[in-house]
């Protein structure tokens, strides 16, 4: 589907809320929003609410309920891991497209726009590719013509069917890292340098004129200290202001939004900010993985509700902020949470010292959490003059 069906989709849903917002309940007939699904909810102010998911759950014939809350419940949908390089390109020269085209195909049948993930990582990458850096058989002149061949070809064969690309991904260090001062890091700097950013934002507009390309990153939800040597939200500020001033075709910013209740974290002020200064670029913005994690005490894990309780309250109240902003803001395109059930979440595998968990919106039983109808609520309470229909940009050249 064309981007231009795509966002004929959305005008529809807009259209088709917005006329049942205006028809007046009646007892034989009440109109009841909360029975609404986010996706739809979300469309009534032009935002798409999105999920990661697992192709690995998707095809599961055992947990058909994943598939029936992906397909309704969500307007986007984001490949969690089938369009990574290594899960395309396992073998030199062999693509994968299976899984990959079978989310693009899951989400025209089910009438939702395509997030696509990611083009430049430096995680989870070939082991051939790396292997070959390492060694020295594959120097860093063809390194930079992989590169472009790889975001040739995977943008042009989902060209029209994307509506955002995460081009670059999590380039910027992190104040703890060594050494403390901010810096692009990872794999792609070490053996390019930062110029690989620009490179391949204009590789992916060579292939997809039409589709909006994205840096994407963690930390960056609100400002801190404003100082870019130790502030990664201004650095990363800084760079998108800096490329496009070189006439980088930059689109949009997303902010991941992966937080953790034992953290402070920011008000919906703080988050609002910072996307409305992002938005003083001329980009989008939007929350591209967005799940509240609490850590899994042994009072959680037997089931203590005294602990488990101020966990649930805190996970809602931080999905409410970043969804509270993104509403605000006419830039904020797109909400997407980094899978919606914790029986299919990341953050245990992951998070295990100490362990992690309670991180997503739907229980393991797929029963909505506190945190989705504090999103629900969200959508259905807000409206103008504050919250009014979003502003996307045309891609830029």
């Amino acid at each position: 589907m064309k981007l231009r069906q795509w966002t004929t989709v959305g005008v529809v849903a807009v259209a088709t809320i917005a006329a049942l917002n205006t028809v007046p309940a009646t007892a034989s007939r009440p109109y009841d929003p909360t029975a609404q699904s986010l996706a739809t909810l979300g469309l009534r102010h032009g935002l798409h609410v999105g999920t990661a998911v697992s192709i690995d759950a998707l095809n599961d014939a055992s947990d058909p309920q994943y598939r029936t809350l992906a397909s309704s419940e969500f307007s986007s949908v984001t490949a969690e891991n089938a369009m990574k390089w290594e899960s395309l390109e396992p073998t030199r020269g062999t693509y994968n497209w299976a899984p990959a085209d079978q989310l693009v195909d899951f989400a025209k049948r089910n009438r939702q726009s395509v997030r696509g993930h990611v083009l430049v990582w430096h995680n989870q990458l070939p082991g051939w590719l790396t292997s070959g850096v390492a060694d020295g058989s594959i120097s860093k002149q063809e390194l930079r013509e992989l590169l472009r061949k790889h975001i040739t070809t995977v943008v042009k064969r989902y060209q029209g069917k994307i509506w955002q690309w995460d081009v670059v991904n999590e380039a910027v260090s992190d104040p703890w890292d060594t050494p403390s001062t901010l810096h692009y890091k990872g794999f792609w700097a070490q053996n390019l340098g930062p110029g690989y950013i620009a490179d391949a934002f204009r590789w992916a507009r060579a292939a997809d004129p039409k589709a909006l390309l994205f840096y994407n990153d963690y930390n960056i939800e609100a400002f801190g200290s404003g100082n870019p040597a130790d502030d990664k939200t201004q650095f990363v500020y800084d760079m998108t202001k800096g490329l496009r001033a070189q006439g980088v075709p930059i689109d949009g910013v997303g902010s991941q939004g992966h937080l953790g209740t034992q953290y402070g974290n920011f008000d919906t002020l703080q988050v609002t900010a910072a996307l409305k200064k992002f938005s003083g670029l001329g980009v989008a913005t939007a929350f591209t993985e967005v799940d509240v994690r609490s850590q899994m005490t042994a009072g959680v894990q037997a089931g203590n509700s005294e602990e488990i309780n101020p966990r649930l309250q805190a996970s809602a109240a931080n999905f409410s902020v970043l969804m509270k902003a993104c509403l605000a803001v006419r830039s904020c395109l797109s909400y997407t949470v980094w899978g919606f059930s914790d029986r299919h979440s990341w953050v245990p595998g992951w998070f295990d010292d100490p362990p992690e968990g309670l991180a997503t919106i739907y229980d393991e039983n797929y029963q909505p959490k506190r945190a989705y109808q504090e999103l629900k609520s969200d959508l259905i309470f807000a409206g103008p003059p504050y919250v009014l229909p979003r502003l996307a940009p045309k891609p830029r050249r």
